[in-house]
């Protein structure tokens, strides 16, 4: 999937939710997610450490909907 897909969801919904080739699977949240279209990167934090992954590599982008717990 192309990097500037992604980042054109992240824009409009504000969240989303990536899978990679390697099968990882990540929560993107507009305020907190940098996207480098020349570097082809997509780098943010969560609690656990500072991720920087190859934005080639996305192979889907899930978006989900509000709800109660």
């Amino acid at each position: 999937m192309k990097l500037e897909v992604v980042q054109e969801q992240l824009k409009r919904w504000g969240e989303v939710m990536i899978r990679t080739a390697s099968g990882e699977e990540f929560e993107l949240h507009l305020g907190d997610t940098t996207i480098d279209t020349e570097k082809r990167l997509i780098s943010f934090r969560a609690a656990d450490a500072e991720y920087i992954l190859d934005g080639d590599s996305i192979e889907r982008v899930k978006v989900h909907w509000s709800h109660k717990d």
